[in-house]
This record gives C-alpha cells, sequence and structure tokens, in this order.
C-alpha cells in the first residue's frame, strides 16, 4: 500500500486508541459512581423494606430489586481495578467467572422481578377481588425465589466460559474461552467458538430483554386500558415508581443488547466496525452497569408527594414509596359496590 494511505490508517488508528482511553476513564468514573451511589442506596432500601417496614408484596418486590443491585455494585471495584490497570486481572480465575456471573445474574433477576412486578399489577387490576384474597407477601417471596433460580440458570454458562490467560507480556485477562480450549489455529475450534458466543448473546437478547419487555409492555396495555374503562384516572399515580424503575432499566440495556447483536453480525469483521465496537462496548456497558444505582434515586425522587420530601425522614420516604396501592382498595370496594348494586336490580 501507498505511504498515504499506510500514513492515514496510522493517524486513524491513533485517533481511535485516544477514544478508547478517553472510554476507559469516563467507564471508570461511571463504575466509581455506580458503585458508591449503589451500595449505599440499595443497601438504605435492604434496610428499610428488609427490617424497617411492615412486609407486604411490594417491599418484597422492591426488596428483592434492591439485593440483586447491590451484590453487583459491591462486586463493581473489581472491574474499576480491573479497568484501571489497563485490563490486567490479579484476582485469579474464580473471581473472574463470579465478576461476569454475577453482573448477569443482576441483569436476568431484575428484568424477571420487573417483569413479575408487571404481571402482579395487571392480575390486581384485572382480577382485584381473586387478587386482594389470593396476594400475600409470603406467595411474593416464593416468587423471587423463583426468579432468581431461572436468573442464576441462565447466568451459569459465564461460570463455566469465563477464563482467564496470561499474554507474553504477563498480563493476565479474564475472557470468555467459549470453545474452552488454548488452542485457536484449528477452524473448528473457531466455529465452536462463534457458534457458543451467537447462541449466548441471543439467548441474553431474548430471554434479558425482548421477551420481558414484550410481557410487560402487554401488562400496562392492559392496566392502561381497564383504569380508562373503569375511570380511575387517579389511581395510576401509584404506578409511576415502577413505570420509572421499568423505563430506566430498558434506556440503559437497550444500547448493550444492540451492541452485542453488532458484534455477531456479518459486518462486525470490517475495521471500522472493529474500532465502533472497542470504542462503543465500554460506553454502553458503563450505562448498563450505572442501572444499579438509579432505583433508590426514582424511590425518592418519583415516589408521591414529592413536594414533602425534605420535610420527610429517609424511612418515611421509602415507606410511601414501597406501600401498597391504593387503586387495589378503590378498585376491589367498586367490584364489591357494583356487585351489590347488580344484586339489588330484579331480574325481568
Amino acid at each position: 500500500s501507498s505511504p498515504t494511505v499506510q500514513l492515514e490508517n496510522t493517524t486513524a488508528d491513533d485517533y481511535y486508541s485516544g477514544l478508547q482511553k478517553s472510554m476507559h476513564i469516563l467507564s471508570m468514573v461511571v463504575y466509581s459512581i455506580a458503585c458508591l451511589l449503589g451500595v449505599t442506596g440499595n443497601g438504605l432500601v435492604i434496610w428499610i423494606a428488609g427490617f424497617k417496614m411492615k412486609k407486604t408484596v411490594n417491599s418484597v418486590w422492591f426488596l428483592n430489586l434492591a439485593i440483586a443491585d447491590f451484590i453487583f455494585t459491591f462486586f463493581l471495584p473489581l472491574s474499576i481495578a480491573y479497568t484501571a490497570l489497563g485490563f490486567h486481572w490479579p484476582f485469579g480465575k474464580l473471581l473472574c467467572k463470579l465478576n461476569s456471573t454475577i453482573a448477569f445474574l443482576n441483569m436476568f433477576a431484575s428484568v424477571f422481578l420487573l417483569t413479575v412486578i408487571s404481571m402482579d399489577r395487571c392480575v390486581s387490576v384485572a382480577f382485584p377481588v381473586w387478587s386482594h384474597n389470593r396476594r400475600s407477601p409470603e406467595l411474593a417471596a416464593r416468587i423471587a425465589l423463583g426468579t432468581w433460580v431461572l436468573a442464576l440458570l441462565l447466568s451459569s454458562p459465564y461460570l463455566v466460559f469465563r477464563d482467564t490467560v496470561v499474554s507474553s507480556r504477563n498480563i493476565t485477562s479474564c475472557y470468555n474461552n467459549f470453545a474452552l480450549s488454548d488452542d485457536y489455529t484449528s477452524e473448528a475450534t473457531r466455529r465452536l467458538w462463534r457458534m457458543r458466543h451467537k447462541a449466548m448473546i441471543i439467548t441474553r437478547f431474548l430471554c434479558g430483554f425482548l421477551i420481558p419487555f414484550t410481557v410487560i409492555l402487554i401488562c400496562y396495555s392492559i392496566i392502561a386500558v381497564k383504569l380508562k374503562r373503569r375511570q380511575l384516572a387517579n389511581s395510576a399515580k401509584p404506578y409511576r415508581i415502577i413505570i420509572a424503575v421499568t423505563v430506566s432499566f430498558f434506556l440503559c440495556y437497550f444500547p448493550y443488547h444492540v451492541f452485542s447483536l453488532l458484534e455477531i453480525s456479518k459486518n462486525s469483521s470490517s475495521h471500522e466496525m472493529k474500532m465502533a465496537l472497542y470504542i462503543g462496548i465500554p460506553l454502553v456497558s458503563s450505562l448498563a452497569f450505572f442501572n444499579s444505582c438509579i432505583n433508590p434515586i426514582l424511590y425518592v425522587f418519583v415516589g408521591p408527594d414529592f413536594k414533602e420530601k425534605f420535610r420527610q425522614s429517609i424511612l418515611s420516604t421509602f415507606e410511601g414509596a414501597f406501600s401498597e396501592e391504593s387503586v387495589l382498595g378503590s378498585l376491589t370496594s367498586r367490584r364489591k359496590s357494583r356487585s351489590a348494586s347488580e344484586a339489588e336490580v330484579p331480574r325481568v
């Protein structure tokens, strides 16, 4: 190739290298903020929802969401150190496996809990009397345990595939060894690696994003139609918190899933796409990680009577955010009064 082309390629590579370094610094800043806010904020939610509040179905849901985020943000210093050390992993193979598994356990547990919450709200609105009689914190705890088991099953492959390798420069990398082999010269090994990588990303996108998001959309559409039909406009207010939590989750994770799918696309081998992925993946990962510290902030600022928040204690603020919705009571009483009035009408 001509000297001009070589010079252009070198300049472009230098530009991308500088941009990549900037993205890594930004990632470390975001990771640090997420860690600090996530551990303190979610720790506070666990303390209040788990030990200070009366146990309700809602407190069970929010407690489990906080536990998922707390565990993840507690392990974030490992990712901060890994990035700061120029992607050298000095913590050993076991922590390499655990760190990634916990990240995806958090993602799956959070999205499954948000899906279960939306289904719970939907049933409460569609069948208020049945829900009032059957809905209990004990049942919610059993369902939450089921979501954790399912999330653990879907994140467990990272316990198998995550591995460490030492380079010639004595730098240890924590990476996905999808072929479970150190030999990357054979075509069969590379083909197996690509196949498993593709299967992992597609499974993650379907189970961790598309299917839950579809279920959540259907549930909230049913809720909106039911509330509008019954002319219960004020009953939509208690849904603000969980809708805000759900929207923030999908806004934070959508770019991550898009870049993951781009990674396995046919165009991923082009120079431009490789550079875009090198720069973009740390950025979208930071956004996804940041989701773990947002929920406690939303509970305070999106909860009922925001103007009163600064006059209240932290405890009463969270209690207000997690309280059982008045909508359930209003729907139940309306359904009962309607049934009573229908019973009084003489049959013709």
